[in-house]
């Protein structure tokens, strides 16, 4: 947070204070007290609140870093600041996914409770005049928020003032994941979005630990199954793709995009006429206007000339 925030933040908080309790945001009925003291600290320096709350969750999780080296990665010189997408693309650039929690405190409480610190971006200003600044959680106590925040290890606010805080700054918040490892609040399709966003930077291995995790999650997600089959194609388990692809059809077996990608699977394996009837099934899915079709189309008639090149590929993938 720079000079000018702070002190735009001091001469704000009587006025923020005229307004009372009424209508302040609570947490949660029944949250748990809890506090993360193993949580380090990285006080920041002026204008660096940013390299300092994701030095915080990155070395909490694993990450060998400090504030001041993630400084060239996230701060922006001319903004004062860091913004949200450098924060997350430095945490997969460290080798972590990050996973934005839903904007709602119970999925904070819930992180939380998991004995994960939350970073979340704060609005000590007004709607008007915001007074943007980022922080970590780190502890819930009746009605009180535990953060690291600024130069103050153990910073305490009030929930209401807090979750006012946040509400203005849209309520945004993430936690970082070591592969393998699910959000207390994963959602099938938030945790396949946020793992394939991490996906080009973590290494193959690291991804399918992700996947792994995912898919002991949520064996029967369709979204899930369907991305773990595409990671495996792409490092080169042709057979587990061609698993985990059958395991889809099985029950979903108008899925044309997964009978494609079985077919390319099954082309790359050699067996280029059991390909092209996959091909085949999956282009009778779709409809003339699907946008999928001018695709399988493409993979039909390359197909149809790999099996006449090679018909004897056929009784080899029996």
């Amino acid at each position: 947070m720079t000079s000018s925030a702070r002190s735009s933040a001091g001469t704000l908080a009587a006025a923020l204070a005229l307004f009372g309790c009424a209508g302040a945001p609570q947490l949660p009925p029944g949250t748990p007290a809890v506090e993360l003291t193993a949580v380090p600290f990285f006080p920041q320096t002026e204008y660096q609140c940013g390299p300092a709350a994701l030095a915080t969750v990155l070395a909490h999780a694993g990450a060998d870093v400090d504030a001041e080296g993630l400084v060239p990665e996230v701060y922006a010189p001319g903004l004062r600041g860091s913004l949200q997408p450098e924060l997350l693309g430095a945490t997969r650039r460290h080798g972590f996914i990050p996973y934005v929690i839903e904007p709602d405190a119970r999925a904070l409480v819930a992180e939380l409770a998991a004995r994960r610190p939350v970073l979340v971006l704060q609005n000590l200003g007004l709607d008007r005049v915001p007074v943007w600044h980022y922080a970590v959680v780190v502890g819930l106590d009746g009605e009180q928020v535990i953060l690291r925040s600024g130069t103050e290890e153990r910073r305490i606010e009030r929930s209401g003032r807090f979750l006012r805080s946040w509400e203005r700054g849209s309520s945004w918040a993430f936690v970082a994941l070591p592969p393998g490892e699910l959000p207390a609040t994963a959602t099938p399709g938030a945790y396949v979005r946020a793992l394939a966003g991490a996906e080009p930077v973590l290494g193959g291995a690291a991804a399918e630990r992700g996947y792994r995790a995912a898919l002991e999650r949520w064996p029967g997600d369709e979204l899930v199954v369907f991305a773990a089959a595409g990671q495996r194609h792409a490092a080169g388990d042709l057979g587990g793709a061609t698993a985990l692809y059958r395991q889809l059809l099985a029950v979903a077996p108008q899925h044309a995009a997964a009978r494609n990608n079985l077919a390319n699977v099954l082309s790359e394996r050699g067996c280029h006429a059991a390909a092209l009837s996959e091909a085949r099934a999956a282009l009778a899915a779709l409809s003339p206007a699907d946008e999928l079709r001018s695709a399988v189309l493409d993979t039909v008639a390359e197909l149809e000339r790999a099996a006449a090149e090679a018909p004897e590929a056929a009784a080899r993938c029996e």
